[in-house]
């Protein structure tokens, strides 16, 4: 039934300013934008990793009635090769300590923020996303 992520969503209430900030932080501009009834991007979206998957930022006017714009919910983990060095790059770019570098067993590192526009990112090492990227079967 699933078979993988394919986009993951986050919320703005400044797009413009979450964009340049998500441009910063990831090295590369969104590939898409989309215009809201003449008022700018109403979200944009870019890809990343090995997989290409595709992070969109929608501005928060359009979010669910019953989204809360605090942190919480499931968290996301982005395969990083240093915890500790981009966790450190995040705060320094604004973004705020949810969660310490935490070994979760060999192999398995993780640690979380809070980005300026309160939507929690997840980073994490993680030794299977490697043998996949190598192409090699997890078990």
């Amino acid at each position: 039934m699933f078979r993988g992520m394919c986009t993951m969503n986050l919320w703005a209430a400044d797009l413009a300013a979450a964009t340049r900030w998500y441009t910063e932080v990831l090295g590369v501009a969104p590939y898409f934008t989309s215009e809201a009834a003449g008022r700018g991007p109403g979200y944009v979206e870019y890809r990343l990793g090995d997989q290409q998957h595709e992070l969109g930022i929608i501005d928060r006017r359009f979010a669910p009635k019953a989204l809360t714009s605090e942190p919480g919910g499931a968290i996301v983990y982005w395969h990083v090769d240093d915890v500790a060095s981009a966790l450190e790059r995040l705060q320094k770019l604004g973004a705020t300590l949810l969660e310490p570098v935490t070994t979760r067993g060999p192999g398995f590192v993780t640690a979380s923020v809070v980005d300026p526009f309160g939507n929690v990112l997840g980073l994490m090492f993680n030794r299977h996303f490697l043998d996949m990227a190598r192409g090699e079967r997890v078990r």
